[in-house]
């Protein structure tokens, strides 16, 4: 049974902007971190990423920079799956159960019994993830929010074959990432996303119905607040993701109305105007 204290090396699957976000993040804790992807061109953008948001924290002033340097230096960056050894691993690729599956038990065949596995889902069922993985109790939620390095809530997610022991492992880890974690259970949305579906949802449809622009509509709830408008929020997560955590959510609920993906996201989503990723969402970028 795994305890916090055994945990020396963590292992992120997938190194798009998630990723990478939480690489930087468990090497700045101390960690030694293996960022793993298949794509060569994905890991290289990922590691410069990182060197870029370390120099502008020396440069803002919130690492010195032989911290920054340590943090860098415990990042190995891989796109062979044999070099994956670690006692936690936390997988944001595709957002696809079977994919999840495969490969966590790719690492479970190359790694100690007692691995923990964490999924960075932000929709999908941990309970589906878990069933088809080798000893599913160590299998768990583990989701950030993006931007991950600014985000500070972090969502456990315990399905009914997660041990005990493995979220109080990932809750304490999130707490030494500097985070803020909270407990939640396997229902569809975690927390936040069941609840951010009216952020989104609400606004868009205010748009659609006053006529008030997507900059109005961001400005009166960035004042009320919040620290970024729906509109620039779901360009920055990405029209297709954000789409289809609503999608999931509307089918798991059962076509429930308040869950009804809207329109003016649809519509985007099939021109493959994704937000930021694509140049142009609801914003040009």
């Amino acid at each position: 049974m795994l305890s916090i204290d055994e945990v020396q090396t963590i292992g992120v699957c997938g190194a798009g902007t998630m990723g990478a976000g939480i690489a930087q993040m468990a090497a700045m804790a101390g960690y030694r971190t293996i960022m793993y992807d298949v794509q060569p061109a994905t890991l290289e953008k990922a590691q410069a990423q990182i060197r870029q948001q370390l120099n502008t924290a020396v440069e803002k002033g919130k690492l010195t920079q032989a911290a920054a340097d340590k943090a860098f230096h415990r990042l190995y960056f891989t796109g062979n799956l044999m070099d994956c050894s670690a006692e936690i691993f936390i997988e944001a690729i595709v957002e696809n159960p079977a994919s999840k599956i495969a490969l966590f038990n790719q690492l479970s065949e190359m790694n100690h019994s007692d691995v923990v596995f964490a999924s960075n889902t932000s929709s999908l069922s941990i309970a589906t993830i878990a069933k088809g993985v080798y000893n599913p109790a160590r299998v768990a939620g583990m989701h950030f929010f993006n931007p991950p390095l600014r985000m500070q809530l972090v969502e456990i997610v315990h399905s009914p074959q997660t041990a005990p022991y493995v979220g109080d492992v990932l809750y304490q880890l999130a707490k030494n990432f500097g985070k803020i974690p909270v407990h939640a259970k396997d229902t569809p949305g975690f927390i936040v996303n069941r609840v951010a579906r009216q952020f989104y949802i609400e606004s868009m449809e205010i748009a659609s119905s006053t006529g008030a622009d997507f900059k109005t509509i961001d400005r009166l709830l960035e004042s009320a607040g919040f620290r970024m408008g729906p509109f620039a929020l779901m360009d920055l997560i990405g029209q297709d993701i954000n789409l289809a955590v609503s999608q999931s959510l509307h089918d798991a609920f059962e076509q429930a109305p308040r869950f009804k993906p809207h329109p003016l996201q649809i519509s985007r989503v099939a021109q493959g105007k994704l937000g930021r990723k694509t140049g142009e969402g609801f914003y040009k970028y």
